[in-house]
This record gives structure tokens, sequence and C-alpha cells, in this order.
């Protein structure tokens, strides 16, 4: 954050930084990475929107790493990561074949 604040939007008054719920994304965050009068001074630019918990991505893509995971790798150990690459891959072309969407519903 400190490289978008400091450079692409140095001259920025203020911005918005729409985050997902992840616990990393706050302003507390900010006074763990840099000292307090930077991390003010950054806090202060910077207007926080969550997305709703029930509407995140990370939802989705939990979901897809689980279904990967009881699907294709549940109870096997591939040793090579050629072999685990290509598996997956053929996991995920036929998962996309289906074309499932998601269903957004607020």
């Amino acid at each position: 954050m400190a490289g978008i604040l400091d450079g692409r939007y140095a001259d920025c008054e203020r911005i918005t930084l729409i985050c997902d719920n992840l616990n990393t994304r706050t302003k507390g965050a900010f006074y763990e990475a840099f000292p307090a009068e930077r991390a003010r001074q950054y806090v202060r630019r910077i207007e926080f929107v969550y997305t709703p918990k029930h509407g995140s991505w990370l939802n989705v893509a939990e979901r897809e790493l689980s279904c990967l995971t009881r699907q294709c790798l549940a109870g096997r150990r591939v040793g090579e990561l050629r072999l685990l690459q290509e598996e997956i891959t053929a996991w995920s072309v036929n998962l996309n074949a289906r074309q499932r969407g998601v269903d957004w519903q607020m």
C-alpha cells in the first residue's frame, strides 16, 4: 500500500480502497507496518469500503479451493509438481466446461 500511496496516488488527497473482509485490510494494519505518524498520514488519506461478507469473492474462492481439494486431491499425495499442475489443470478445464455461475444474491 505504501508504494501505491506514495507512488501512483501521491498527488491524491484521498483515495477509496475497496476491501474484502480479509483481516489485513484494516486501519490497524497500517499501525503494525509503519511508524505511528506515517501510518496516521496514510489512514487519513484512505476511505475504507468493505464488501458485504455474504458477497465477498473470498467466499467463492474458498468454495472452489474446497471443491478442488475434495474432488481432485482428497486422499492423494502427488509427488511431482508437474503432475500436480496437470491434475489441477485437468480438473479446472472439466469444471469450467460446465460453466457454472455464481448466484450473487445480496
